[in-house]
């Protein structure tokens, strides 16, 4: 397997081989934002969607600012790279944007525009001061691409997955499609998405309070975690949110309500905490409202740590 959530690229480097007994660092280190809530440039307002590029650069969906920004390893003040108009409809604006991914081989970022109801493309040329739409009329909440350049998009409201080919932008439903419900055939409020290279997809069907692996063709999904109803037991999710899956087939969760991180083994019928589970609040070792997940190749992990304001790293130890 190949693409983090929220680190989705054609093409990427190679994801870190994270051991399957792998711990981290408890208390996170701010690698942007956490000046409160603001626009200023070294704060973030409702940081969503992320990824980190192979020099340890954070792309930041930074929502409610209507912009996506960049933080370099160390820096004091992001980087506006897209957007940072104001709400609105234009094509240098956004409307409360949910995701991220990068398109290496368009030199592209693109971006769910969930207010807006449609899918952009932004080059990441230092000229570019407009997007160019891909898709509209989309509920877009989760962004996927595959090795094959397919775009996966997480239709919210009409609680499916779509598999799109850019190049004529049909579509087809690679998960759920058979309306809101708790069926194995069924999702509920679909956010974030991994594929795989069998074009596998994994979904955070978050009012569902489960994670649901759909295999290529499938006509129902399997629950690789949570599933036991809504929660703070480790068998439970509390709407979860960014999903990533490893080499091992490993999954990691932002568990969002219960203010930490899991990881489920392949087939284990609970999960382990490895970041947060502290309650919620500021502190180094706390998450409030944990977003979105991404790791670097080292296998550090980067969480949007949402009503903080800031995105936390979480140093990998040896092991």
């Amino acid at each position: 397997m190949e693409h983090p959530l929220c680190y989705l690229t054609f093409g990427p480097p190679a994801i870190p081989n994270i051991p399957p007994n792998a711990q981290w660092s408890q208390n996170g280190v701010t690698v942007a934002g956490g000046h409160g809530l603001g626009s200023a440039s070294d704060q973030l307002y409702f940081p969503m969607g992320l990824f980190v590029d192979e020099n340890q650069k954070v792309f930041i969906v930074d929502s409610y600012n209507q912009r996506i920004v960049q933080w370099n390893l160390n820096d004091t003040n992001g980087k506006i790279v897209a957007g940072g108009h104001g709400s609105g409809s234009g094509l240098d604006q956004f409307a409360d944007p949910a995701d991220i991914l990068l398109d290496k081989e368009t030199n592209s970022f693109i971006i769910c525009d969930w207010g807006n109801r449609r899918v952009v493309k932004w080059s990441r040329l230092s000229n570019a001061t407009q997007g160019e739409i891909l898709i509209d009329n989309v509920q877009c909440r989760g962004l996927a691409m595959d090795n094959q350049r397919y775009l996966y998009v997480s239709e919210y409201g009409k609680h499916q997955v779509r598999r799109y080919s850019l190049d004529q932008k049909s579509f087809t439903i690679v998960a759920g499609g058979n309306g809101q419900g708790t069926g194995l055939n069924q999702l509920q409020s679909p956010k974030y998405l991994f594929v795989d290279r069998q074009q596998t997809v994994y979904v955070s069907d978050t009012s569902n309070h489960r994670v649901m692996k759909w295999n290529k063709s499938a006509t129902e999904g399997i629950v690789v975690a949570g599933g036991q109803g809504r929660g703070s037991n480790l068998t439970q999710f509390s709407s979860p949110r960014g999903v990533f899956v490893d080499t091992y087939g490993t999954v990691y969760v932002a568990d969002y309500e219960n203010h930490r991180v899991m990881r489920w083994s392949q087939g284990a019928t609970q999960g382990t905490i490895i970041i947060g589970g502290n309650g919620e609040g500021k502190h180094e070792n706390q998450l409030n409202h944990p977003e979105c997940l991404a790791f670097d190749r080292y296998g550090n992990l980067y969480v949007s740590d949402q009503n903080n304001q800031r995105v936390q790293n979480f140093t990998i130890q040896s092991t």
